[in-house]
């Protein structure tokens, strides 16, 4: 049977022009090993299980301390004083009772489907402008940096997060039209007086958590390699690095974790989470997070700190060891010619396909790995659109860490939805890319010009990711 060739934009891909020759028909290849997205920590599995494998190559130690981790971060905490000693202090102030609420079954959030579903893994910070002598930004004078909408019994709950949506319509041009959600954020029912007059809202949804430890595990200088603040190379893309505190060696270092680059490690990452979305204090964040305007003190905590460093040190090797799902589809004809347009119109520059591993990490068998998680980590300006006007140690109010995309084919398959960018906002790739602009600006300008046929294998493309 002939086929009938048609492409103008994508020389690279076919024959330029119309032929019904099956020998004008350009043949692709996959590169020799791209569907072990992980290198060795790749795990063969497409099911609603597909996050949740550890690395095989574990030590007995870390394979046992991995199954713990799994049980902590699976397992719901309480309010002390409780019989359950090991999982207790929940709150006083909370989003969620376990990580899994957000990260169910490791993969992603969502924005709630309705005011006061709680837990699914949407979150407000808040800041005021200005930073404290880390670089830090400033918090809410009353409410602290983060609105945590749930409460143990006793105290008053902080508030309650509302989003209205308006709609925005894009049209390829080919005609076909797409219809996208803008959200607007507000806090109502506050519970200890007003936000500050300038407060800046940020939303940021949970992301799923295959290969944080492969993406530690590359060196630092391998992603500033990515950088060109400046675009001397005048393409239009200018990432740079984040640069942030780490409390644990008092000291700046390149943020790599977070829809900011915020945190600059999995260890930091972990215990962030665990502060401000659970309430729970650890070796890294000793301190209760309770909002400035309200005594802590009186409520019972579930030690000093809630998660010891054992339990803790789990956690994060368990966040750490999750392997990245293999490629499916990735020498399919159609998901090859999908992967040439992501190059063609240049996605490539923020989402680098292919980075090593470096010489050695705590994970032994991290070392010397070709991975693809198509991202370089960096901070990127996604125009006024995307823009929550709020800075993060040198990340501007427009700008956002390129977020890795490996596992997003099966985040319907895992989670039962396909919500993406920081805020979940976007109800599918389609318009998660629609979404995008400032750097990304030309990209989207040229998925906006594809055929339909071409849209089409580019998503395939993605979908195998």
């Amino acid at each position: 049977m002939k086929k009938v060739i048609c492409s103008v934009m994508f020389a690279s891909l076919f024959i330029t022009g119309c032929s019904n020759n099956d020998e004008d028909y350009v043949s692709l290849s996959p590169e020799e090993g791209e569907q072990y997205s992980g290198g060795v920590a790749t795990v063969n599995n497409a099911t609603e299980e597909a996050f949740g494998f550890a690395y095989t190559g574990l030590t007995p130690d870390q394979s046992t301390d991995f199954g713990v981790g799994n049980s902590f971060f699976r397992q719901t905490w309480v309010s002390a004083p409780s019989s359950t000693t090991a999982r207790d202090g929940l709150g006083p102030f909370y989003n969620a009772v376990a990580c899994s609420s957000c990260h169910f079954k490791d993969g992603r959030g969502r924005p709630p489907m309705y005011d006061g579903e709680l837990g699914r893994g949407l979150l407000f910070r808040f800041s005021v402008p200005g930073v404290n002598a880390h670089g830090a930004a400033l918090p809410d004078p009353v409410y602290g940096g983060q609105l945590q909408d749930n409460v143990i019994l006793g105290p008053v709950r902080e508030g309650q997060m509302t989003i209205t949506y308006q709609t925005i319509t894009e049209t390829f041009a080919d005609g076909t039209t797409v219809e996208l959600q803008k959200p607007t954020y507000t806090v109502t029912d506050l519970g200890y007086g007003s936000l500050a007059a300038n407060v800046q809202i940020s939303p940021r949804i949970a992301n799923q958590i295959v290969g944080l430890g492969l993406l530690e595990a590359v060196p630092e200088a391998t992603w500033l390699s990515f950088a060109d603040e400046f675009d001397a190379n005048g393409d239009g893309i200018s990432g740079r690095a984040n640069y942030v505190y780490d409390v644990e060696s008092d000291s700046q270092r390149m943020g790599r974790f977070g829809w900011k680059a915020n945190q600059p490690n999995v260890r930091q990452q972990v215990a962030g989470a665990l502060s401000g979305d659970m309430g729970i204090t650890s070796p890294v964040f000793p301190e209760e997070n309770c909002p400035p305007g309200v005594d802590c003190s009186t409520i019972p905590n579930g030690g000093d700190p809630e998660i010891p460093e054992l339990a803790f040190n789990r956690m994060v090797l368990y966040s750490s060891a999750l392997s990245v799902p293999i490629r499916r589809n990735y020498d399919d004809q159609s998901v090859l010619r999908g992967k040439q347009i992501f190059n063609d119109i240049n996605c490539v520059a923020c989402h680098i396909p292919k980075v090593q591993t470096g010489n050695s990490y705590y994970i032994s068998g991290y070392a010397n790995q070709t991975i693809r998680p198509y991202t370089d980590l960096l901070l990127h300006d996604m125009g006024t659109e995307l823009a929550d006007n709020a800075p993060d140690y040198l990340a501007t109010g427009s700008e956002w860490r390129t977020p890795p995309l490996w596992g997003i084919g099966l985040v319907e398959t895992v989670n039962g939805h396909t919500n993406f960018l920081h805020d979940g906002r976007a109800r599918n790739i389609t318009e998660a890319i629609l979404w995008h602009g400032g750097e990304a600006q030309t990209s989207k300008n040229m998925f906006e010009e594809l055929s339909a046929s071409e849209r089409e294998d580019l998503l395939k493309f993605l979908n195998s990711l």
